[in-house]
């Protein structure tokens, strides 16, 4: 099952996509189904007002999760790349709703970075609440995956040890257009990234060093998981930043990021409008 937050003259809604054909599912984005007892069922059998899909302006996949934790250096080739270690857990790291953008929505570089790189990811999109799950049940708490850019200034990431004020320039990260139950999705699927055509990054999920259900267990020692919240999982190698010249986004490009088995983002880049700042 496929499931998407689209953007209407009324609001938000979340559908259920079924092959050309958009179906509204209820309620207003796919964060709130989530929260739903029930959500599986009532998605499946929901018969609401009906949009072509090649006409849908999506927002971001859950627009308001309540967290979205980030993971560093959890695809080998990227840790080779790096020049690190392969680390013994997972590298955590913080983000925030105001992050992110629909899947074909424009990405205005930020005035303040010189330094905007590509990270194509598998979302993780939490469908029940958990804390404290074991490894061999954090699968069940898996909702479904999508795609997701984790767009990073690089020159603000590396200002100091911790990486937070790099990974949380507002209205910079790509996430959609669908969610995708684990059913779909090949354990081996293919993940890239293009920039103008150009492939910049291509793997699979299987490189992954911590998966999924891995990072769940994990995650919901530390904290509890509830329904919508989300884990971008890392990236794989071909980063710009570790390519010699260093290679970074530039206005009037276009970046694809892919997942097979879950989706497809296009997404426009464009040199932000510079606004003073307040005396």
């Amino acid at each position: 099952m496929r499931l998407a937050t689209i953007r209407t003259p009324g609001g938000t809604r979340a559908v259920r996509i079924d092959g050309d054909t958009a179906v509204e599912c209820g309620p207003v984005d796919v964060g709130e189904l989530l929260r739903r007892e029930g959500w599986r069922e009532a998605a499946a059998a929901a018969d609401g007002a009906r949009h072509s899909v090649g006409t849908l302006d999506y927002a971001p996949v859950v627009p308001n999760p309540s967290k979205i934790i980030g993971v560093g250096l959890n695809y080998r080739t990227h840790i080779a790349e790096m020049g690190r270690d392969q680390p013994q857990y997972p590298t955590l790291f913080a983000k925030f709703p105001e992050v992110l953008i629909g899947a074909h929505d424009t990405l205005e570089l930020p005035q303040e970075s010189d330094a905007v790189d590509w990270e194509a990811e598998l979302a993780v999109v939490i469908g029940t609440r958990v804390r404290r799950v074991a490894a061999a049940a954090a699968q069940e708490a898996i909702a479904g995956y999508a795609v997701l850019n984790d767009v990073s200034m690089r020159d603000w990431q590396f200002r100091t040890r911790e990486w937070l004020q790099g990974k949380n320039f507002e209205a910079t990260t790509p996430f959609g257009p669908h969610l995708v139950t684990p059913d779909e999705v090949p354990a081996d699927a293919a993940i890239s990234s293009a920039v103008d055509g150009e492939v910049m990054q291509a793997s699979t999920i299987s490189d992954l060093l911590f998966d999924p259900a891995d990072l769940v267990a994990y995650i919901s020692t530390v904290i509890t998981l509830n329904p919508g919240d989300v884990i971008a999982t890392g990236t794989t190698g071909g980063v710009g930043h570790a390519r010699t010249p260093q290679r970074y986004l530039q206005p009037g490009q276009t970046l694809v990021t892919t997942i097979e088995g879950v989706g497809r983002m296009v997404t426009p880049v464009r040199a932000a409008q510079r606004t003073e700042r307040a005396a």
